[in-house]
């Protein structure tokens, strides 16, 4: 399991250290919590997660018992975020202190953490103004992204959102509009990628989501001359983003 690899960096556990997390701020991503537990402490934790649209898993013992390095996790394991995340409006300011148009990288359902990190480095060596991911089934920020973005994650705004989709319509709304990447989609050279955008990139299995990809102004595909029909998320990201950079510097 992904927190198990990340769990010496990302793992908070018992009761009264899992509440102080919250209370102190720190930003959790997500909870497991015995299933059937109503005891108080556990619902002031459970209180307090929702307060923060912290993302809720009730388990059996034997799950927490699985996840926990302790051994002493009284019912409660928190994963938290090894980087703070930043807000959409940190990206726009970083953009208009370069004077330049914004530029961003939304990743749907990207679940691998190695992937979020190389595509938070590759962000950061094009000149993206931020990544933007959602809340649910996506990795976070744990110390294998850390790792893996090779310091980018120390430059590069890595916003969470709740709702993709609405995120999207609401960053329309402020002049960008969006691309998604699709095989079915139009030649990426075909596509006009200047100005104020956001690149949208799925995961291998399924792609950009429907609602997503409906929310999307343009669809652009990668040439592929091979046997083999797909990229690996990462190096699509990279390739899409180095045409944006083409193109804005021609």
């Amino acid at each position: 399991m992904k927190e198990q690899n990340n769990r010496n960096e990302s793992m908070i556990e018992g009761r009264n250290a899992v509440l102080e997390a919250f209370r102190s701020g720190k930003t959790v991503d997500k909870l497991y919590i015995l299933d059937g537990c109503q005891d108080g402490p556990v619902r002031t934790i459970v209180r307090e997660a929702k307060k923060r649209d912290t993302i809720l898993n009730f388990v059996t013992k034997e799950r927490l018992d699985q996840l926990s390095e302790t051994k002493k996790h009284q019912g409660v394991i928190a994963m938290t975020a090894a980087y703070e995340y930043s807000d959409i409006e940190e990206m726009f300011a970083l953009a208009e202190k370069k004077g330049e148009d914004p530029f961003l990288i939304l990743l749907d359902n990207i679940e691998d953490p190695h992937n979020l990190g190389a595509i938070i480095r590759t962000a950061n060596l094009a000149g993206a103004h931020g990544v933007i991911i959602p809340k649910r089934r996506a990795a976070g920020l744990t110390a294998t992204v850390s790792k893996t973005s090779a310091g980018a994650l120390n430059y590069t705004p890595v916003a969470k959102v709740t709702n993709l989709a609405k995120t999207m319509e609401e960053l329309k709304g402020r002049g960008l509009w969006f691309v998604c990447a699709d095989m079915d989609g139009d030649a990426m050279y075909d596509v006009n990628l200047k100005g104020p955008i956001g690149l949208v990139i799925g995961n291998e299995g399924e792609g950009v989501s429907r609602l997503v990809r409906e929310t999307c102004d343009f669809t652009a595909s990668i040439p592929m001359r091979g046997e083999i029909d797909s990229l690996n998320a990462s190096v699509a990201a990279g390739v899409l983003a180095y045409e944006i950079v083409r193109q804005r510097t021609r």
